[in-house]
């Protein structure tokens, strides 16, 4: 097969794209599918019911699709999903979906996934997200696109991260967090919102403005949390990035949000 390196080890049923070229020693199992133009590096192992999305490049050592680190799993048909134009470099780990998740790991399109990135099961990942080296979401973990987790860091199961936000290197991230928030900490806490995804990204001077204005409303030390969103709706029902934050606020959620230390919220 063009692109097939003679060591690699390619199991009946698999489903290889054109023009994918699989590297030395690399094994692909059964139930896989390569889009088109899936490059794979030596050594790379793709194995259960995994689906690469056109154009995703893996390097070498990477371990994707192996059955859930989750006691509970009983070998259920799960899937692990990864859309087009992803990097996952060396070393990365990716599990499939369990029965309690919802039987699938879902990974959007154009993420960077550098060394030794852990990706647990029933993850939902959108798009534009990068997990910095040795960066690990365990399981059910929902990341919004375009948001950044910084290296050594570890995010609790069933934990929401919004999109934009920025997760600071080596932050342990036990609470949601709010789309264009920054969080750093052993046990992270926001730090205001990530001004540098949102110049970078081109949001508007006057957009970034209602941001920090709503952010301070939101996270005040003045009456409830529930009263301070319902003012900040109010206030900037016209401006939809404010009114993220606050849906993703009002998801039932099965963590609580993180917050600001009194000093970030000044």
């Amino acid at each position: 097969m063009p692109g097939v390196h003679p060591t690699a080890l390619i199991e009946d049923g698999a489903q290889i794209g054109a023009d994918a070229e699989i590297g030395p020693y690399s094994c692909i199992g059964p139930d896989v599918v390569l889009g088109d133009g899936v490059r794979l590096g030596s050594h790379v192992v793709v194995t259960g019911r995994t689906r690469l999305g056109d154009g995703t490049q893996v390097y070498p050592f990477a371990s994707i699709g192996h059955q859930p680190q989750d006691l509970k799993y009983k070998g259920e048909k799960s899937s692990l999903e990864i859309g087009t134009n992803n990097v996952i470099r060396e070393h990365v780990t990716m599990n499939p979906g369990t029965e309690g998740g919802g039987m699938v790991t879902r990974i959007g399109d154009g993420c960077l996934f550098m060394v030794a990135a852990h990706v647990a099961h029933d993850c939902q990942i959108g798009n534009n997200v990068i997990l910095v080296n040795n960066a690990t979401l365990a399981g059910h973990v929902e990341i919004g696109d375009w948001a950044i987790v910084g290296g050594l860091s570890a995010v609790h199961q069933f934990v929401r991260i919004g999109r934009h936000a920025m997760i600071g290197g080596m932050t342990g991230v036990g609470n949601d967090v709010i789309p264009y928030g920054s969080v750093v900490g052993n046990r992270g806490h926001l730090s205001g919102l990530n001004l540098v995804g949102l110049k970078r990204r081109d949001f508007s001077r006057e957009v970034i403005h209602d941001l920090r204005r709503a952010y301070r409303l939101i996270f005040a030390q003045e009456g409830t949390q529930s009263e301070r969103v319902t003012d900040v709706a109010d206030l900037f029902s016209h401006v939809e990035p404010v009114m993220e934050i606050v849906r993703f606020i009002g998801v039932d959620s099965a963590r609580a949000i993180c917050q600001p230390l009194f000093e970030d919220a000044a």
